[in-house]
């Protein structure tokens, strides 16, 4: 029982100290401004330019606290639109606080104006507007990335194949015949005519007719073979 007890105490202990230290955390992470410092909320002497000056010089986050200190029934604090803030129009006001002083939380990021309702205040300067950043109290909003433009393929290029280069058929080699060489005719020996010889009578001295005798057979071929001879030599002359 006593264990059970133990536990439950502890439990509770742990979670009032995780709570006490987010809420110490998330304190601190607020920022307390007061408008315009010791001067306050007035008309100021120097005109507009005090207030924005002020401005200029602090950093507004949200969950930051503006306090606007100023005598009650002389003053007001009046959250208006940037169109009734430039003309100092004061009919239609956001929101009006008139108790001082009035402490106006900063919720959410963006531009805000505030100005003084009563009659010349506003136009002699008593106006004040701040831009309010998420800073470390509220997470800033994640960007949405940009899609990269899709990278454009290169078209291939259709490469040209060089025409084909025509085989040029050799051109073929005239073969120098030489012309054929006559037939040699083979020379025909013709005998050569006979020439009867005619016996001739020689008288004799003693006057008795005495017969000469016809050539030998000896002395016609000799006659043929050299005619023959003759003839062949001529033709191989006419060959060359």
């Amino acid at each position: 029982m006593a264990l059970k007890y133990n536990k439950a105490t502890t439990f509770l202990v742990v979670s009032l100290a995780m709570i006490a230290a987010l809420l110490e955390g998330s304190t601190a992470q607020s920022t307390v401004h007061v408008v315009g410092d010791a001067m306050g909320w007035v008309v100021p002497p120097g005109g507009a330019t005090v207030y924005s000056n002020w401005a200029a010089s602090n950093t507004f986050k949200v969950n930051d606290v503006l306090v606007f200190n100023f005598t009650t029934g002389r003053h007001d604090v009046a959250q208006v639109t940037k169109a009734a803030f430039d003309a100092c129009n004061t009919a239609s006001p956001i929101s009006r606080q008139t108790n001082s002083p009035a402490n106006i939380t900063l919720s959410s990021a963006g531009e805000f104006y505030y100005i003084c309702t009563f009659t010349g205040h506003c136009l002699a300067g008593q106006k004040l507007a701040i831009n309010v950043t998420s800073g470390a109290s509220s997470p800033a909003p994640t960007p949405t990335p940009t899609p990269a433009a899709p990278t454009p393929t290169p078209t291939p290029t259709p490469t040209s194949s060089p025409p084909p280069t025509p085989t040029q058929t050799p051109a073929p080699t005239p073969t120098t015949s030489s012309p054929p060489s006559p037939p040699i005719p083979t020379p025909t020996s013709s005998p050569p005519p006979s020439t009867a010889a005619t016996p001739s009578s020689t008288p004799s001295p003693d006057g008795g007719g005495a017969t000469t005798p016809p050539p030998s057979g000896n002395s016609a071929k000799s006659l043929g073979v050299a005619l023959s001879s003759t003839f062949l030599a001529i033709f191989v002359a006419l060959l060359y």
